[in-house]
């Protein structure tokens, strides 16, 4: 069953176009990460999707209604978390969490204390008195508290310090579980990684990947690091899927692209003392899509320093 479809979906403001012919089909029980730099228009999609914005032209469906015209009934079903989150700073936590449910007309009563509890968020203190922390706590009860069918959320786990990521992680998972869908975006590819059973990458306003971690994960280089009993044994010629990217010594580093058994069979032939085969990165892939060409986002990853998450958008 899809649960978010959109065809050919543009958005203009004024002679520039923010979203280019995006067809999204995101399927119920889902967990999709929504990937991209600054200004790629993933921000827009979403807003299209909530009904707040209207496309330029082509059509978004969540629930099989129309994102235009049933905007109001879709945002009843949905939990959504802006990527910057307010609340009325005089009310308690407690108090704002029932004036949501009112606005909803649901008693979430025994949700709030559940949530409130995983996420460790006392709701008697004034939102005026909340850390940026707990304010993203409580953006993220206000969206899960009605048991929604589809949650839209936007950086989720922005704030949170790395336990508390691991709850709302084991609570995201609890909502695949129970058959409801998962749509959030997020800087950091290790949680989508981690997270995600598919991907949506967009630049520029256009989908340049839509596809499934693990198909992802079986195009993603793995990092080799050879260590030669001494300069004289170390190969003139190597395979085709080893990309060589450093010489030091009588070390080899580079990126395998091929099975691992045929690195294996080609390195029994050689006199080393060290061999170091890291799992597949998809972090130097992702990366392929926010700039650059392949290979040269590749030798630049590979050549400088780690990848840190925060640089990425």
């Amino acid at each position: 069953m899809q649960i978010i479809n959109t065809l050919r979906l543009c958005k203009n403001y004024g002679s520039h176009r923010v979203l280019h012919d995006v067809d999204l089909s995101v399927q119920a029980g889902k967990l999709v990460g929504f990937l991209g730099p600054n200004g790629a228009g993933k921000t827009t999609t979403i807003r299209i999707l909530l009904g707040l914005l209207e496309p330029t032209s082509g059509t978004a469906q969540i629930f099989g209604m129309s994102c235009k015209t049933a905007g109001k009934a879709i945002r009843a079903e949905v939990g959504y978390l802006p990527g910057d989150v307010h609340f009325y700073p005089n009310m308690t936590g407690e108090a704002t969490l029932k004036y949501f449910s009112r606005v909803r007309r649901k008693n979430c009563d025994r949700e709030i204390k559940r949530l409130a509890e995983r996420l460790e968020l006392p709701l008697d203190r004034s939102v005026r008195k909340y850390s940026t922390g707990m304010r993203q706590k409580l953006g993220l009860i206000q969206s899960l508290m009605h048991r929604p069918e589809l949650l839209i959320l936007d950086e989720p786990t922005s704030a949170l310090d790395p336990l508390m990521r691991t709850q709302v992680f084991d609570e995201l998972k609890d909502v695949i579980k129970d058959g409801r869908s998962v749509l959030f975006s997020s800087h950091s590819l290790h949680e989508v990684e981690k997270l995600c059973d598919e991907v949506i990458i967009l630049r520029d306003g256009k989908i340049v990947e839509y596809q499934s971690i693990e198909v992802l994960r079986g195009r993603a280089l793995r990092r080799v690091t050879l260590v030669f009993k001494q300069a004289a044994s170390m190969p003139t010629d190597v395979p085709a899927h080893l990309q060589i990217i450093e010489r030091e010594g009588c070390k080899f580093v580079g990126t395998w692209s091929g099975p691992i058994v045929s690195l294996l069979n080609w390195v029994q032939s050689l006199a080393i003392d060290d061999l170091i085969i890291e799992r597949p990165d998809l972090s130097d892939l992702f990366l392929t899509y926010y700039s650059g060409s392949k290979h040269e986002v590749t030798e630049r990853l590979l050549i400088s320093e780690p990848f840190l998450e925060e640089k990425c958008e």
